[in-house]
């Protein structure tokens, strides 16, 4: 396991308890809620930057390259998708869409550390 394996780890945990307590509250999408998840799409900007840059220099994917590639924009999209979501719908069910993107990311992040190593 890497460093960005770990970043996404504690940021899409962190994200995931902060929105499904705020469904429980039965509060509706706000900004900490949206920022949580927007902070996931950080980190998996990171995690893109990063690899970017491994790549360049010269360390290989041991597993199959278009794989890796495919699971980390698909783990780009998510934020941007549930963040639109719960833009259009304001109630506390969104806040349950949030908190499947910090999830997803990790075990998206943890399949995508298997195939580069």
């Amino acid at each position: 396991m890497d460093a960005y394996f770990y970043i996404i780890l504690v940021v899409g945990l962190l994200s995931s308890i902060i929105c499904v307590t705020a469904g429980i509250l039965r509060k509706g999408p706000n900004d900490v809620t949206i920022l949580s998840v927007a902070a996931v799409e950080l980190a998996l900007l990171v995690y893109l930057v990063g690899s970017i840059i491994r790549v360049s220099s010269g360390e290989p994917i041991a597993g199959e390259a278009w794989e890796f590639w495919g699971y980390l924009l698909t783990a780009l999209m998510l934020p941007v998708g549930a963040i639109y979501w719960s833009i259009l719908e304001r109630t506390r069910w969104s806040n349950f869409v949030l908190a499947a993107v910090g999830v997803t990311a990790l075990v998206m992040a943890a399949r995508m550390n298997q195939i580069w190593y």
